[in-house]
């Protein structure tokens, strides 16, 4: 047998154990932050402990302080995971609705329709009451969420825009402001209803459909070609 056989009959023990122990240490961390976020949506950020999320995880406390350094750190890292998974559909969805659009209006009501569904998320909306609830206690978490959330989606979405003025779909001197006219259009009443009125108020599927059709014609009045 050649030592090339013999090397690829050869196992990697060692790796696969760190592979295995990468998983599990993954899963643990998962589901210590479904536990923390169920908890701080149930009780607020000062109304939770540790000790409290470590039981609902049905873990130590001990492993919850090997994956998060402290509370504020795991309340952190929820709110900003969140807010990244919401930037990252609608990133998605613009990229794959504008970037090669032959129909302004038609995609833009799709993003529009998709824009309004995935802010008005009950676990998005939850958290975002619990982050404007703790503002002062975290100003630099609200910014944050603030700028790796909406004031990213925003840029993303001002730049297919742009896109769409070279190719003389649309006509903007401006297209970040044209992007927070569209979003502000469409998402002002939908979100505060909710927001204000709880998740029963939300709008059903018929009725988002209504002010994402409507928003875009409004937005393309204002912005589309002569």
């Amino acid at each position: 047998m050649s030592h090339t056989d013999t090397g690829r009959r050869t196992s990697n023990p060692a790796g696969t154990d760190r592979s295995e122990a990468d998983t599990r240490s993954a899963r643990k961390r998962r589901v210590i932050m479904e536990a923390a976020t169920t908890a701080f949506l149930r009780s607020g950020y000062l109304g939770t402990s540790m000790d409290e999320i470590a039981a609902l995880a049905a873990v130590s406390k001990r492993t919850v302080y090997n994956h998060f350094t402290d509370k504020e750190r795991l309340f952190t890292d929820i709110i900003l995971t969140t807010s990244d998974q919401v930037v990252g559909e609608l990133v998605e969805t613009a990229t794959l609705a504008l970037e090669e659009t032959d129909d302004a209006e038609r995609d833009l009501r799709e993003l529009a329709r998709t824009l309004i569904t995935a802010i008005c998320q009950p676990e998005v909306l939850r958290l975002r009451r619990l982050v404007i609830g703790e503002t002062d206690r975290f100003p630099e978490l609200g910014r944050t969420y603030w700028e790796r959330g909406f004031e990213r989606g925003l840029a993303t979405l001002a730049g297919k825009l742009r896109q769409l003025a070279d190719r003389g779909l649309l006509r903007l001197e401006d297209p970040l402001l044209a992007a927070q006219q569209f979003a502000g259009m469409i998402l002002w009443v939908p979100v505060n209803r909710v927001m204000f009125c709880g998740e029963d108020a939300a709008f059903p599927p018929a009725e988002i459909d209504r002010y994402a059709s409507a928003g875009a014609r409004a937005f393309l009045t204002a912005y589309g070609p002569p």
